[in-house]
């Protein structure tokens, strides 16, 4: 009798843990958080920029000439990251599902023409992250403490 209570009662706190594990890793990817102050994320993400994002969005993160003018096909060319441009206006979440879904989904219009790849299947979220952290990173402190601010407004 005493073995089946104490039986039972592992149970219920072995599911009680999955359960809250489980939901703790939901609610993470709720909402994404950056992590631009750990240095093993930001190298992570530097790697994977260099590797997937540089060749379009520059190995200093300038992005391509004329970015807000459409070229003769009505696609825009690839946007700056560093702060003169507007990924740091946009928070994190939607910065990773542009990232992972493309432009199309994040504006529910699945015509939307762009040259921005999408990367589900091809990075992952992990990735994905690390590379917006990275590209946090690199902000001015200024933007960077606003961006913050907009995150946790949120």
């Amino acid at each position: 009798m005493r073995r089946a209570i104490w039986t039972a009662g592992a149970s219920v706190v072995v599911l009680t843990v999955a359960f809250y594990s489980l939901g703790a890793v939901s609610a993470e990817m709720d909402r994404v958080v950056l992590r631009d102050t750990d240095p093993k994320v930001i190298t992570t993400g530097a790697a994977v920029y260099d590797e997937s994002c540089a060749s379009c969005h520059g190995t200093e993160l300038e992005g391509q000439a004329n970015w807000r003018i459409p070229e003769a096909d009505g696609r825009l060319p690839a946007p700056p990251h560093d702060e003169t441009g507007h990924t740091w206006h946009h928070d994190g979440d939607t910065l990773f599902r542009l990232t992972k879904y493309g432009v199309g989904a994040l504006i529910n219009d699945p015509d939307y023409a762009s040259n921005m790849p999408i990367y589900e299947g091809v990075l992952t979220d992990d990735e994905i992250i690390a590379v917006l952290s990275y590209i946090k990173s690199t902000w001015p402190e200024d933007i960077r403490s606003r961006h913050t601010a907009m995150e946790n407004r949120k």
